[in-house]
């Protein structure tokens, strides 16, 4: 066999010219002439090796004569390609399987394997090679288990190299004296063996056997190959699916070298982006066990640790939304939150910099998204940090236009406004109840007194937001603290819109501009998309879309859309047609989702109140603008397919009442009626007529079974839409053909003879109205009323006094 020795004369004989040949890109970064003659040389040997042992000794020249400190990229990846990219998986193969013919020391074989793939890993192109990633497994069981391996390390090993793709075998026999590490067997060593025991499961598994210390210089060399490894595009998902996080969280439970230091960052990364989700619904159980000793470390750290132990913390809380268990994990959950907010509480109190009182803040604001204030304290202390939150924001964002705010303030700022969300809703609802909740030391149910007090401190924050907001410019749209920033403000007006009423309304260009460059595409949204991916908040789980800022502005836009004076700007800014626009894109992905219309979205539905604003107080701006007549034809296409969707039945009131509401407003055809106004008239007639039904005994209309569940959000849009049908009918009298031809006066002349009662006055009011209308415009609609009248003069018919006149029946 030969040594290093006899390697190092072949290398020295080799003549020049196959050195020339064999140099490529890549010319030795720093290195000397003698370096790089010598490095040829070198790699023309790797390339010609006839055994494991002639390759090593080439390896362990290279690594004496040529420092890694001096080799540039192109020359390390000549190197490698020189060696085979095979290499290092074979020898850590050749470990784990514990075979004896190796001839050097398991720990020997680990070492020298982990520390080429560091090596090679440093290039993010190599990082991505099939050859490195196979090797993930085992690497993940080293720093989960120890060098030591297990059954189940066994079994990847032997998987890996039966691998057809991996090309993978144990290396041949390595002589003692071919070691470029030169091993030196310790007693300790030379009795070190496999016990064979079995995990039976992954890496992370609960494996009792006695393990031999990791030494810090191959956990690092793990460590740098699987940090390597996350940093690349898909990084992240191929260590989730390789075992990375029940064998991290085995290797922080059992304390192993560099896992707090080196394997806490990694988790932090696989949990903080898009396999957050993945993370927790494939891993519960350990991630609450790891979150369960993370709060208990928390509990017990002292002063700066303790700070520093808040910002680690927020990577590993679970997700919103996301299943982490049943009642009794859920409930070690709730007291881990509970543990952690008895912590909060004396450091929100004590004496803070900005830059300590940060990570405090955006800690409070993660737990509020889990359990909001349920678990935060008593009011007095929900108060507190609310106005420490609302100071932040003021002292942050009330900077001269032009300031640049450091990156770490935005986070803390963003923490803030999530503070500030959390506390709108709960102190909105505490002043409008107007009614004062008697003082609780274990509550954070607000008195009016408090809630009064959180909505001034709050008011002063907005008025700083709207201050930084005025200062954006369009080439900002992009950034993501403008876009959290944004859905904070949004998020206040859609509960409170009397105050602040002037900066408002004048911040309505930006706030309009910042939504349709978004909905146009034409600000940069991968900035966006990574930052939504990070937040924990649940409504910002999911893909990024350009609607989401108008989703969260719609609220406040069917406020202001009520009231002149916004409205007026509004109409300015051609706001309608952003609406309809929005409108066409939701009704577009909705049908997508799975080639069927199927789940329910609110947002669209808020979007048709704001134009049904404009539609009742700006009749001639209907009339005339464009973007309407755009309007009527998607709700022709839209509402025929919704009347038989039953689960989108509020929305479907919303189209049919929207549409109705604008038929009201226009004039007789002068030619024939259009396909499209006929279709969407036929369709709402049968919308609206499914909404009663006749009871058996005792004979009365009440609410059909369809329509039960949504009557509450439905009931106010259907009669209001009964009441625009009569309008519709007055101002286009062929639609009064079509309501007898549709059937719809024979099913309600028939209900309504032979019941005695509607379910309450205003519907009776609604169906009179639409009835008056249609027996002024139809004669023949007019004497079939009569006549039902005059047979059935006490049912719920016989009620409707102004209908009875009108057809003169007494």
């Amino acid at each position: 066999m030969a040594d290093s020795a006899d390697v190092a004369a072949a290398v020295s004989s080799q003549p020049p010219g196959g050195a020339e040949e064999e140099q490529g890109v890549g010319s030795g970064g720093g290195l000397t002439d003698a370096q790089r003659e010598v490095l040829e040389r070198c790699l023309h040997a790797l390339k010609h090796a006839q055994t494991d042992s002639h390759t090593l000794a080439a390896l362990l020249l290279i690594t004496r004569l040529c420092p890694a400190s001096q080799l540039d990229k192109p020359t390390l990846r000549r190197i490698f390609e020189a060696m085979g990219l095979n290499l290092p998986a074979r020898l850590l193969v050749t470990a784990v399987r514990g075979t004896e013919t190796s001839g050097l020391p398991q720990h020997e074989l680990l070492s020298l394997g982990t520390a080429l793939l560091a090596a090679l890993s440093t290039d993010p192109d190599m990082a991505s090679y099939p050859q490195l990633l196979t090797t993930i497994p085992l690497l993940l069981g080293i720093v989960a288990n120890g060098p030591v391996s297990n059954q189940q390390e066994q079994n990847d090993a032997g998987e890996l190299a039966q691998s057809p793709d991996s090309k993978v075998q144990p290396a041949e026999s390595l002589s003692p004296e071919s070691n470029p590490a030169k091993v030196e067997k310790s007693a300790g060593e030379s009795e070190m063996e496999d016990d064979g025991s079995a995990s039976n499961g992954t890496p992370a598994s609960k494996d009792t056997s006695p393990r031999a210390s990791l030494d810090e210089a191959m956990a690092a060399d793990c460590y740098q190959v699987l940090t390597a490894v996350c940093a690349l595009p898909r990084g992240p998902e191929q260590l989730l699916s390789r075992g990375a996080v029940p064998a991290l969280c085995q290797a922080v439970k059992q304390n192993q070298t560099l896992s707090r230091e080196r394997g806490l960052a990694l988790l932090g990364c696989l949990l903080s982006g898009k396999t957050k989700d993945k993370a927790w619904s494939k891993h519960p159980e350990e991630l609450r066990a790891l979150l369960v000793g993370l709060s208990k470390d928390f509990c017990q750290s002292k002063d700066q640790a303790r700070l520093d132990m808040c910002s680690q913390l927020v990577q590993f809380l679970p997700p919103v939304g996301v299943s982490v268990g049943v009642s009794v994990e859920s409930d070690e959950l709730k007291g881990v939150v509970s543990s952690m907010w008895g912590v909060l509480r004396p450091m929100m109190q004590a004496k803070l910099t900005p830059r300590q009182i940060g990570p405090i803040l955006v800690l409070s604001a993660c737990l509020l998204d889990i359990y909001g204030w349920e678990l935060a304290g008593p009011p007095k202390f929900c108060c507190l940090l609310v106005n420490r939150a609302c100071v932040e924001v003021r002292m942050g964002l009330e900077e001269p236009p032009g300031t640049e705010l450091r990156p770490e303030l935005q986070h803390t700022l963003t923490g803030c406004y999530r503070i500030m969300e959390a506390a709108i809703e709960q102190a909105c609802s505490a002043a409008l109840s107007q009614t004062a909740a008697p003082p609780q030391s274990h509550t954070s149910s607000l008195s009016l007194q408090q809630s009064r007090q959180v909505l001034r401190v709050l008011e002063e924050a907005f008025s700083a937001v709207i201050y930084h907001l005025q200062q954006v410019d369009p080439s900002q749209y992009g950034d993501p603290f403008i876009f959290a920033t944004f859905r904070s403000l949004c998020s206040w007006l859609a509960e409170e819109t009397s105050c602040l009423k002037e900066e408002v309304t004048g911040l309505l260009p930006f706030l309009i501009g910042y939504t349709r460059s978004h909905m146009r595409g034409e600000s940069p949204e991968l900035g966006l998309s990574d930052w939504m991916d990070e937040m924990s908040i649940s409504e910002e789980r999911g893909a990024w879309t350009g609607k989401k800022p108008l989703r969260y502005l719609l609220p406040a836009l069917c406020h202001l859309s009520a009231e002149e004076g916004p409205r007026k700007v509004l109409l300015t800014l051609d706001t309608p047609a952003l609406l309809v626009d929005f409108l066409s894109q939701s009704w577009t992905s909705l049908k997508e989702k799975s080639g069927v219309v199927s789940g329910r979205d609110p947002s669209m539905e808020t979007a048709c109140s704001a134009l049904l604003n404009f539609t009742v107080t700006e009749p001639e701006r209907v009339r005339k603008d464009p973007c309407f007549r755009t309007l009527e034809a998607f709700l022709s296409e839209a509402l025929p397919v919704l009347v038989h969707k039953p689960r989108l039945l509020v929305l479907a009131a919303n189209f049919c009442t929207l549409g109705l509401m604008m038929g009201r407003l226009k004039s007789a055809p002068s030619e024939s009626v259009e396909a499209g106004q006929r279709r969407f008239f036929s369709s709402a007639l049968r919308f609206l007529r499914g909404a009663l039904d006749s009871g058996s005994s005792p004979p009365s209309i009440k609410v059909s079974v369809g329509w039960e569940e949504s009557w509450d959000e439905a009931a106010e849009l259907w009669r209001l839409g009964l009441q625009a049908l009569g309008g519709c009918v007055r101002a286009q009298p062929w639609i009064a053909a079509l309501v007898r031809e549709e059937g719809w006066l024979k099913h309600m002349l028939a209900m309504l003879g032979q019941c005695s009662a509607l379910p309450d006055q205003q519907t009776q009011a609604a169906l009179e109205e639409a009835l008056c209308a249609v027996a002024e415009r139809c004669p023949l609609c007019k004497r079939e009323i009569g006549d039902m009248m005059a047979r059935s003069d006490k049912g719920a018919l016989g009620c409707m006094r102004n209908l009875k006149k009108l057809v003169g029946v007494k």
